[in-house]
């Protein structure tokens, strides 16, 4: 199912209009090209051309569509018409000279074997007479050559004036694709459904975080147990070599540094698409999840989409375009699959919708309204690095949204563990339990509304929410009490107070009536008095523990009511404070 959905994108991505969309047709890739060594028709070298630029602090070098690079580890293997600089002018940058002798035959030699359609062409020529002539020797005064030495980059030629390189003159690029086309059909291709010669090296799959920078591979058999009936390589799960082509040109250019498809989760790199051109929604995916540039415009954008998905004009053609969402995680030599949602783009939209629903929760307005997923995660990871946040958290996080499911136990853990050992219930935190807590009892009861609200909830009769409640109101007597102070009972009790509650609040209950007889507006101890007195009617006796969900409940307590304390004053607190005066 992945294959033929990249399979199918990749056929969309190639028939596109836009030549600047457009992706390489079969047997060529985009490729970075730093140096271009420009040769006249009889072979002399004129220069080699820098094609990098600055982009930031670092220099990019152009693209180019070049032949489809060769698959290689130790061994020795050149590209046609294009490789390193070892390979295209023999030098010796490492020590190796042996080696690259080798390496420099072997490209030449690649170059030899084009048919004669191509050798006729006049780069070819061009490029077999400055071969011949020792061209090489006559760069080394060139201004680029020292930093060749250093650093071995990828290199190719082009005639003078001419708008191509050597290796996209037609001729030679016909000829590279009769060379991918050659083979017998020997089996049927998984992905197609038709008999084709299989591909035995799949092409390696770059820009996957924390996978080797040389790229990793998706579909692989290199070991005896990964291999069946005595087949070998490609052999075991026959793909045509068109359809290996397509489905890695494809999942390459998701990837790419500069796409707008793709998003980090955790240590998932995340691509999506649509089964049909929708840029529109394409756009508001990476919104949602992705980490905004421009936070106003995100919030705008996923505003926007959420009010359409409402009223009923987003529906994605009702089951006509689905959405495709994959994860990816490095695995070894290996890429491994973290998950993946192929599901109708309308049916997205609403799991969409319902996960905002889940995170909503009374806020400063410095907080973002609609938070992302790495924004979340961080918030429960160790003093707030990327670097601290589970391996396979936000996999997890991201099934659950798309598929509608209770989220991974792992996430409240880690949400109510962070309160108790900052001892701080921040937005972000109290919005990750709100939504772990009622999707679980969702997930678990049918006939389940919402157990917790956004913002206070007077009628929750809950034991550990009241107690959460409870502690906030005896810390704002405590701040009032001593204006200025500089540590409260959450510093001290938090931790205790959620987990164990009957060790410490008759402790903070004491201490109440000490702070109370401190403060000067005698209303406002009356108010105090009467909220606890409101509280601890629902609570029967302090429990000896709360488990993890009744822990995050007194976490939603505490934040609900101090956030209640920051709204404004109630009509009854107004009152009470004229009658003091």
């Amino acid at each position: 199912m992945i294959l033929q959905a990249l399979y199918d994108y990749y056929q969309r991505k190639a028939a596109d209009p836009d030549p600047a969309r457009r992706l390489p047709a079969f047997g060529l890739e985009d490729k970075d090209i730093p140096f271009i060594v420009e040769l006249t028709t009889e072979g002399k070298p004129l220069g080699i051309v820098d094609t990098r630029q600055i982009d930031g602090k670092k220099k990019v070098a152009r693209r180019y569509l070049v032949p489809k690079g060769v698959k290689r580890s130790s061994g020795v293997a050149a590209n046609l018409l294009w490789d390193t600089a070892e390979y295209v002018l023999g030098i010796d940058t490492r020590g190796k000279p042996e080696r690259v002798a080798e390496q420099h035959s072997t490209f030449r030699q690649r170059i030899a074997e084009l048919p004669e359609s191509a050798r006729q062409d006049a780069g070819i020529q061009a490029l077999e007479r400055f071969y011949a002539n020792g061209g090489a020797a006559e760069l080394v005064n060139d201004a680029s050559w020292p930093e060749i030495l250093e650093g071995n980059p990828v290199m190719t030629f082009r005639l003078h004036n001419d708008g191509d390189l050597v290796c996209q003159r037609p001729a030679v690029v016909a000829a590279s694709r009769n060379d991918d086309d050659a083979g017998q059909a020997n089996a049927v291709c998984l992905v197609t459904g038709e008999p084709a010669a299989t591909e035995r090296l799949h092409t390696v799959i770059k820009g996957v975080w924390g996978a080797q920078s040389s790229g990793a591979t998706l579909v692989s058999f290199n070991l005896d147990a990964f291999a069946s009936f005595n087949k070998e390589q490609g052999d075991n799960a026959p793909v045509s070599p068109f359809a290996a082509f397509a489905y890695t040109t494809a999942l390459n250019h998701l990837l790419d540094r500069n796409s707008r498809q793709r998003f980090q989760v955790g240590d998932a790199s995340t691509v999506f698409w649509a089964q049909k051109e929708d840029a529109e929604a394409e756009s508001a995916f990476a919104a949602i999840f992705g980490e905004p540039g421009d936070p106003d415009a995100r919030t705008e954008l996923v505003r926007g989409l959420l009010s359409a998905v409402q009223s009923g004009q987003f529906d994605g053609g009702r089951g006509e375009n689905r959405f495709y969402v994959l994860g990816l995680a490095p695995n070894a030599a290996r890429i491994s699959v973290r998950f993946w949602h192929a599901a109708p783009l309308h049916e997205i939209a609403q799991r969409i919708r319902q996960w905002f629903n889940d995170l909503k929760m009374v806020r400063s307005a410095k907080d973002p309204e609609y938070p992302s997923l790495f924004r979340l995660l961080a918030a429960c990871a160790q003093q707030g690095k990327a670097d601290n946040i589970p391996p396979n958290l936000g996999g997890d996080i991201m099934r659950a949204i798309l598929a509608g499911s209770r989220f991974p136990a792992s996430w409240l853990n880690a949400a109510v563990q962070r309160c108790r050992a900052e001892q701080n219930v921040t937005y972000l935190r109290a919005a990750a339990i709100k939504a772990c807590l009622n999707r679980s009892r969702r997930s678990t009861d049918s006939s389940f509304v919402q157990e917790f609200s956004d913002m206070l909830d007077l009628e929750n009769t809950n034991p550990a929410y009241r107690l959460g409640r409870l502690f906030a109101v005896l810390e704002k007597i405590q701040e009032e009490a001593n204006p200025g102070l500089n540590a409260t009972i959450r510093e001290r009790y938090y931790g205790a107070a959620s987990s164990t509650p009957v060790a410490v609040f008759t402790t903070l209950l004491r201490l109440k009536n000490h702070h109370l007889a401190k403060l000067v507006n005698r209303g406002r101890a009356v108010n105090f008095e009467r909220l606890l007195g409101e509280i601890l009617g629902g609570v029967a006796d302090f429990p000896k523990h709360l488990n993890l969900p009744d822990q995050g409940r007194f976490s939603l307590g505490y934040y609900h009511q101090r956030q209640d304390f920051f709204s404004k004053p109630t009509v009854s607190d107004e009152s009470t404070q004229g009658e003091s005066k």
